[in-house]
This record gives structure tokens, sequence and C-alpha cells, in this order.
């Protein structure tokens, strides 16, 4: 099965606006998503960087604990790891280590010159995850191997 996910501040394929990136507000962009199945019992968020000059793609955001009835993320979602909402979410580590806030969504800062793609991936879980672990992308998806109903993707871009 396939989530689509939407963001009412930017299109599919579209660029993400200044104030979702490290040039402007670097707040979260608002997210919704529809076609979850049922049986799920919690959904997960990952958005990463995979045109960033790393290894690895570079995360911007580890989201999880979603309750599965959640339609839709806020803009702005506090850098906490237990944000006031969704309710019962947990925010895991970026790949920003160099700030004191690597908790959290951290908006696009490519380098000058080459657009980027970022990608928002949505997992809707047969499962649930410990409430009191802070993951990072490769141990999330460690954890939620072989427990994934249905996923989507949106891509946006964003170019210094």
């Amino acid at each position: 099965m396939k989530i689509i996910v939407t963001s009412s501040a930017f299109q599919a394929g579209g660029a993400i606006p200044k104030q979702y990136t490290a040039d402007g507000d670097d707040r979260s962009p608002p997210l919704s998503w529809s076609g979850v199945p049922a049986g799920t019992k919690e959904l997960a968020l990952i958005c990463d960087d995979p045109d960033a000059p790393t290894p690895q793609p570079w995360v911007h955001w580890v989201l999880y604990k979603i309750p599965a009835d959640t339609k839709s993320l806020a803009k702005g979602i506090p850098r906490q790891p237990k944000p006031p909402a969704p309710a019962g979410a947990v925010q895991g580590v970026n790949s920003f280590p160099g700030f004191s806030d690597y908790i959290g969504y951290r908006g696009p800062a490519p380098p000058k010159g080459k657009l980027h793609h970022y990608h928002f991936h949505i997992y809707a879980l047969d499962t649930t995850l410990p409430p009191n672990v802070v993951f990072a992308k490769e141990k999330l998806l460690t954890a939620i191997k072989g427990h994934v109903l249905a996923e989507g993707e949106l891509i946006g871009t964003y170019e210094r």
C-alpha cells in the first residue's frame, strides 16, 4: 500500500519555501497524509537529503511514535524530544551534531550552487516502538524492519 504525503507549503517536487530552511525560520513544514492502512499502530517520519556531500544522506528530521490516527503535522513542531503535538510522539537525532538542538527538525542548508532534494518519508507500522529510546535514522530503520505496512514520500527541493 502507498501513503499519499502532501504539504500545504510546497508541491511534490517543488521548492521548499525559505521559511522552512536554515535561511529562514528553520521551522518544520506542515505535512498531511492519507491512505494509512487498517492495523497501523504507529507512524514514523524521516526527512533526509541524499544529495548531501556525505557518504550517507543527511538527516533533517526523525519523528516516531506518531499516533496511527494522526493525519497531519502542523508547521513548526518544537525541537524537543517529546513535542506537545502530536501527543506521544518522540523526535530523534538529526545530522546536525554541532548544534545544541540536534533533536527535531533542521531545515535545508545545502552548499551553494546545487539543487538538493529533501525526502519526507512516512511509515505505517504494525508495532509500537519503545517510548524512552531516542533513535537516529539508521537505528529507527532497523527497529521498524519487517513492521512497515505502508509508506509514502513527499520530495521537496531547495537551492541556495
